[in-house]
């Protein structure tokens, strides 16, 4: 029986806890003091054990599996190494290769991760990418399950996980920044009808997508903020510029407020990313006649 402890389980976390638990070799466990009783019913329904702190977890577990806000990632290692745990530490958390490696320096038995994905409910929907030694190892333990666990290097030093995420992520969550921005752009300058008109001329379906993602995205936005900040990191480490995904971090944390909270509408959104300084009820006129229909849309 290998057991399996899990920190912090969200969202994201108690579905890789609930895919390794449908081994029958595999124990997994999460410690349930100080957490929301939200977290604790998402870790119940996943099959988690509640052994009570981490201390018991990191005595109990052979393996640890850190998933949590990436700027929340340094700190619950360093916990985790305060606790004497001498297993196999798997850091999956959106980081920066460098974040990865001064983590891994705290731990005998590294392994770097990356999970690309929606939550693991569904096979061929969501992997994680794992670096090190213990890879291969650590992979086997969710085999046939609804996660895809793919070890890519034999090695955690050169962060080759986490720099997929950050490299993957940098599209996907920041191209959903960028549209975001250029949303609010319009907004402020009293453009909005004249550009969703282009929109519906030039980029079909732009609109209909901004809409989409302020709903998706806005809940999730105060996590993503840490990611981009990792992002640009690792930009400025590969000599690249990191201005762009600093600014997506800073439209994030205007979002900050949908936390967990129900899907909101892009005007909404519109409203926090500008801090409310525009007069929402301005008369969104310009070049109007182009299409009648866009209004409606809004």
């Amino acid at each position: 029986m290998t057991t399996i402890g899990f920190l912090h389980p969200g969202q994201m976390g108690v579905t890789l806890a609930a895919t390794a638990g449908t081994k029958p070799d595999v124990l997994t466990i999460w410690a349930g003091i100080g957490r929301s009783a939200a977290t604790a019913e998402r870790a119940r329904s996943a099959g988690l054990t509640d052994v009570g702190d981490c201390a018991a977890l990191c005595e109990q577990a052979d393996i640890v599996v850190s998933i949590c806000p990436p700027a929340a990632a340094t700190e619950v290692a360093e916990q985790v190494e305060g606790l004497g745990f001498d297993g196999i530490y798997v850091d999956a958390n959106a980081i920066s290769p460098a974040t990865s490696k001064t983590i891994g320096a705290h731990f005998p038995r590294f392994v770097d991760g990356g999970v690309i994905g929606p939550p693991a409910t569904t096979p061929g929907t969501t992997r994680m990418y794992l670096a090190g030694s213990d890879a291969a190892e650590v992979a086997a333990h969710w085999a046939g399950s609804a996660l895809d666990v793919r070890a890519i290097s034999d090695s955690a030093a050169d962060g080759a996980a986490s720099a997929l995420k950050m490299a993957y992520a940098g599209w996907t969550k920041g191209s959903s920044a960028l549209l975001l921005a250029v949303n609010a752009l319009a907004e402020a300058t009293g453009v909005t009808d004249a550009l969703r008109a282009e929109w519906d001329l030039s980029q079909p379906g732009l609109t209909e997508r901004s809409q989409r993602l302020a709903a998706a995205v806005s809940p999730k936005a105060w996590r993503f903020a840490g990611e981009m900040t990792e992002i640009a990191d690792t930009m400025a480490e590969a000599g690249l510029p990191g201005d762009f995904h600093a600014g997506a971090s800073e439209l994030y944390q205007r979002m900050a407020e949908f936390k967990d909270g129900p899907q909101p509408l892009l005007d909404e959104v519109l409203g926090h990313i500008l801090g409310d300084t525009v007069n929402h009820s301005v008369n969104h006129t310009v070049n109007h006649s182009v299409d009648d229909t866009v209004d409606h849309t809004r």
